[in-house]
This record gives C-alpha cells, sequence and structure tokens, in this order.
C-alpha cells in the first residue's frame, strides 16, 4: 500500500498537467490494478485533472488521466529513466496486434514521458486486451484488460468534479458516467451503445481430457454460457479454465462427461519461412457456411508487426471467426494460433495503399509455454509425411470447434 501511495503521489501529481504543483487524490479510482483520483492545482487551487496509475512487471508505470478540458494523457515512467527536461519521443503503439498509433511523448520529469492521446486512440486504448509500445529498440508489453473501466471511471471523476467539486469527491467507480463523445477533437471517448448481440471464434481440442485452446479476445466480453460446437453435433457448455491477454490466449474446458478420441497434436520442431500452411475455423458464422473453412497460404514472416517474435505471418485468408483456430504444416500438426489479421483500412488511410494476405497466428513456443503453465497434458508429434489438405480438414473435423457466447461489448466493438 505504501508503494502504491508513494506512486500516486510522485506521478498522477505530475503527469497529466506537466507540472510539480498539483494536490491530491481527492475522492478514489481503484479498478484492478489501477489506483488514483482527482487532483488540483495547488497554486490556485482549482480541480486540474483525474488520474490512475498501474506498475508492471516490466518495470514501467502507465498513467492515464483526463484534465479538465476533456485532454487524455497517457505517461510511460519509470525509476530507471534519465531524460532531459522538455526532451522528446516518438512512441508507437499497437493494440491487440492490429490498431496501431504514433504517440509523441515529451519529458516533463527526468523518469517519465508523457502524450496526449488523441479520442481515436483513446477508444481503442479503452477496448484492448494488450498493447505494445515500441520505441527506439525498446518493446514493451501491456495487459490492458482493466482499461475500459478505468477510462469511464476517469471520465465519470471529471464530470462529477466539474459539477459538484472537489469537496464532495468520493468512490469515481460507483455510478460511472458513460464517457462523451468526442469525434472531432481531443476529449472523452464515446462509451457507444450497448446491445446484446452474439460473437463467435474458433477453438481447438489439444488433450483427451476436453482441453480447448482459443484467442482470450474470443471470450473477453463473454456473459453466461459460452458454448462449443463441433459440427454436426450439439452444443456443450464450456468452462474458463485460464487465459492469457498478454499472449491473446484462453483455454476452455468441455464437461467432464465429454471425453475426445481425437484431439490436435503440436508439432515439435520450429516451422520456416516459405512453408505452406492450413487455416481451419468459423469465420462471418451464421452468414456464411455453418461448417468450418479452409483457407491455405505460406508462413510469410517468422515475427509479427514490429518484430513481435511471439507471432507468425501467414498468408492464409482469415476473417472474423477464424480467431483462436488451429494453424496446421502439410502434415498436419499444430503450428500456430490463428489470432487476427492486419487492419487493412487503416493501413490504406496512413499509406495510400491496400494491405493483401497479412495475418497473423501465435507460435507454438508461447501457446506450449501457456498450455505447460496450465497443466495440460498435450501432446506433440513430429512432422512427418505430407497429407493432403482434404484429409488434413477431415482430421480436424472431431476436434475443431464453434465457441460463442452472447456479449454486451459496445456497439463499436474491437472486434
Amino acid at each position: 500500500m505504501r508503494l502504491k501511495s508513494f506512486v500516486v503521489a510522485s506521478l498522477l501529481q505530475v503527469s497529466v498537467v506537466g507540472v510539480a504543483h498539483a494536490a491530491g487524490p481527492f475522492g478514489s479510482v481503484n479498478v484492478g490494478n489501477w489506483i488514483g483520483g482527482a487532483f488540483s492545482n495547488d497554486q490556485t487551487g482549482a480541480f486540474s485533472h483525474c488520474a490512475a496509475t498501474a506498475p508492471y512487471a516490466n518495470g514501467v508505470i502507465l498513467v492515464v488521466g483526463q484534465n479538465a478540458a476533456g485532454s487524455w494523457i497517457l505517461s510511460f515512467a519509470s525509476p530507471s529513466y534519465s531524460f532531459k527536461q522538455g526532451e522528446n519521443a516518438a512512441i508507437d503503439v499497437i493494440f491487440d496486434g492490429q490498431e496501431q498509433a504514433r504517440l509523441f511523448a515529451t519529458a516533463n520529469q527526468p523518469n517519465m514521458l508523457t502524450s496526449v492521446m488523441p479520442a481515436n486512440v483513446v477508444r481503442t486504448f479503452q477496448k484492448a486486451s494488450l498493447m505494445v509500445a515500441t520505441s527506439g529498440r525498446t518493446v514493451l508489453n501491456f495487459d490492458l484488460s482493466s482499461t475500459g473501466p478505468v477510462i469511464a471511471a476517469l471520465a465519470n471523476c471529471v464530470t462529477r468534479v466539474k459539477a459538484d467539486g472537489l469537496s464532495k469527491a468520493g468512490d469515481f467507480t460507483k455510478v460511472a458516467a458513460k464517457p462523451q463523445a468526442a469525434p472531432d477533437k481531443q476529449g472523452s471517448p464515446p462509451a457507444g451503445r450497448k446491445s446484446a448481440r452474439t460473437k463467435s471464434g474458433t477453438g481447438c481440442v489439444v488433450s483427451a481430457n476436453g482441453h480447448i485452446v482459443t484467442n482470450n479476445h474470443v471470450i473477453d466480453g463473454c456473459v453466461g454460457e459460452i458454448k462449443g460446437n463441433l459440427t454436426g453435433e450439439a452444443a456443450m457448455v464450456l468452462r474458463v479454465v485460464s487465459s492469457d491477454a498478454n499472449n491473446d490466449l484462453a483455454l476452455l474446458q468441455a464437461p467432464a462427461t465429454t471425453t475426445f478420441k481425437d484431439f490436435a497434436r503440436i508439432r515439435d520442431r520450429s516451422i520456416r519461412s516459405g512453408d505452406s500452411i492450413i487455416a481451419i475455423g468459423f469465420p462471418f458464422h451464421g452468414l456464411l457456411t455453418s461448417d468450418f473453412t479452409v483457407t491455405t497460404g505460406i508462413v510469410s514472416s517468422l515475427s509479427g508487426l514490429r518484430n513481435d517474435s511471439r507471432f507468425l505471418q501467414i498468408s492464409a485468408a482469415v476473417q472474423p471467426g477464424n480467431s483462436g483456430g488451429p494453424l496446421f504444416d502439410t502434415t498436419g500438426q499444430i503450428v500456430g494460433v490463428v489470432t487476427g489479421k492486419l487492419d487493412g483500412l487503416r493501413i490504406a488511410a496512413a499509406t495510400g495503399n491496400i494491405p493483401e494476405n497479412i495475418n497473423f497466428a501465435i507460435k507454438t513456443g508461447a501457446l506450449r509455454d501457456f498450455l505447460d503453465n496450465s497443466v495440460v497434458p498435450y501432446q506433440t508429434a513430429e512432422p512427418k509425411g505430407e497429407l493432403k489438405t482434404t484429409d488434413i480438414a477431415g482430421n480436424a473435423r472431431p476436434y475443431t470447434m464453434l465457441i460463442s457466447c452472447n456479449s454486451t461489448e459496445q456497439a463499436d466493438a474491437k472486434r
């Protein structure tokens, strides 16, 4: 608790407004690992900003806040930093391996870089599960699993303090006001209209005990039961065993009464750039076929965006609904878990060119670490004789599963 208090006192007061003359916190924001509240300008006594901070295992502390004028600020702080006053740096951020933006940060303190977030970046930050930040040769990963509620709490903090004053500051996580829309200027992100919908993805059975691997973003936001369907069979209710938002992996399990004679084997050696691969999944379920689809391609690169070595870049076409599905080599062994595709519209807007066949899958190294940590008795196999694509698809049918659930995510959901 003393560490958190120190972090609040030494960082929150200086990050959002860029000056050391701030008093607070007034009231409280406590969401997951985030802690903060409202602050005033110590010279004038007027309300200045609301902010919250969260420490990460990589040694960096994130600070996010909104000032009285409605601008959103993101700061990166660390005791190991040593910047000159006013030093500038460009920080490239990628959200969930798809949305990306460049932030321009300034060192208002020797141990902190602070940047203003445009409204569209705030919206993405609010909804994302993972942020990868790159500056020079430094690459850092941040789990953003609690940023949705903390953004809402901070927006509520600013709204309530401006209306009622600092003297009535309380718990800003209660009855949090929805952030106001700001499409053309910096300010609160739109909360969006919430509506019930069905979301779906793909999973792959990896043990006889019915352990199923999928993406974390496939189950993130699910309300109520998560169901799994093998093609042509009745749905079964799955339970969540574990999840890893940083690597976008989740582990589900079928009911104890269900056994699987067939399940996927994980390739025990690295795949190479240029090797052929097959992706199987349930894209646009409900609009396209109710059966799974099969697409083929090659491994285009052994790293993902910004040289992220956890991912493969693949040319096999994937669409919404393929997420979490198995990626096979030509011998029918698992070589990755499909996770997403490059945001073509964003790249086209930035470069004038539409990217083609740039998709990503999580490598088996990250997958095996995740399964080991979850104590799953998976099996590996050596790549042997090549199979026809039709045979690989036929073999995958008993263990490739449609994953679905009800969701009340915002109408402008990220996927």
